[in-house]
């Protein structure tokens, strides 16, 4: 399933008991900023969705702000609201795990 931005809705009608995979929070946030979208409010629907869930979600996700600091005013307000959806996210998750080189390290849960 297709949902470039409304992310919530395609959860909500996802339904069953089936796992959800949701690949990636990065790029629905770049539609979102591409589109005017407000990315706090989309997150804050995004989060209540996901604590309304009976069946395993599984989202992936970018770290993006581990590295340089990007020379633009486009790609700083990227890297930061990146960094505020990973946390307000993973504020909700029962598990968070970070991947690097294949390798995961269990952050929670």
């Amino acid at each position: 399933m297709e949902a470039p931005l409304d992310l919530v809705s395609a959860l909500g009608s996802a339904g069953g008991e089936n796992a959800i995979l949701v690949d990636c929070l990065t790029l629905w946030l770049s539609n979102l900023m591409h589109h005017g979208r407000d990315v706090d409010t989309e997150t804050e629907k995004l989060c209540s969705a996901l604590q309304a869930m009976t069946q395993p979600v599984f989202l992936v996700s970018n770290e993006v702000g581990m590295g340089l600091v990007p020379d633009t005013r486009l790609g700083r307000n990227f890297r930061d609201a990146q960094g505020r959806l990973n946390q307000q996210v993973a504020n909700v998750c029962d598990v968070v795990e970070f991947v690097a080189a294949g390798l995961p390290l269990r952050l929670k849960g």
